[in-house]
């Protein structure tokens, strides 16, 4: 039976100390896995954004941390957003659909890059692209029968290493499924939403 973890990839964590493969520290990322695997409390994570309305389309988006094992992690970043001219924008920033889909993109960048350099693949080619139409008469409210987001993705993996065809199959179905964005967009998830006016 196959596991959801990234360990399940390791040849053996004894042949990864001190080695960095595809930028990432081999041993480290080992050491991780094993210590959450130790105490389940240090993969607990919570991830928040703080959002501001700037004018128009525009807004900025902050990042103040996060926390990760039980410890604050301090990450002071500022995300603009805005449309293009034709949907009332000023087509300065990048606008919530194209951060949509680089953040899927991201994340699985990350699952390959990692879980690669765990089963000794070095890559030389990581590149991901994903696309998908978005029917405006729904955002617009002109008709209620049109979905208002994506009916479907596609994406693209192109990718090239010292690897078998096998092995690289085995990594695309790791990262399907221990990808949290691959996770979070091909699955409803719940969410509770309330406005507090004032």
């Amino acid at each position: 039976m196959q596991t959801n973890t990234y360990n399940s990839a390791a040849p053996n964590p004894t042949t990864v100390a001190h080695r960095t493969v595809n930028g990432i520290d081999v041993a480290g990322l080992q050491a991780s896995i094993d210590e959450i695997k130790t105490d389940p409390r240090k993969g607990e994570t919570t991830w928040r954004v703080h959002s501001k309305w700037m004018g128009g389309t525009r807004s900025d988006h902050h990042v103040r941390g996060c926390d990760i094992g039980g410890a604050f992690v301090p990450r002071p970043f500022v995300i603009k957003i805005d449309e293009p001219c034709e949907l009332a924008g000023t087509n300065e920033f990048a606008n919530p659909q194209e951060y949509l889909l680089a953040a899927i993109n991201a994340c699985m960048m990350v699952g390959y890059s990692a879980v690669a350099a765990i089963m000794g693949i070095k890559l030389t080619k990581l590149e991901l692209e994903t696309t998908g139409d978005i029917d405006l008469r729904g955002f617009l409210g002109i008709s209620e029968s049109i979905t208002p987001g994506y009916l479907k993705l596609e994406q693209t993996v192109r990718i090239d290493g010292n690897a078998s065809a096998e092995k690289f199959d085995r990594l695309h179905d790791i990262v399907r499924r221990t990808s949290p964005n691959f996770f979070n967009i091909t699955r409803a998830i719940p969410m509770n939403s309330r406005m507090m006016v004032g």
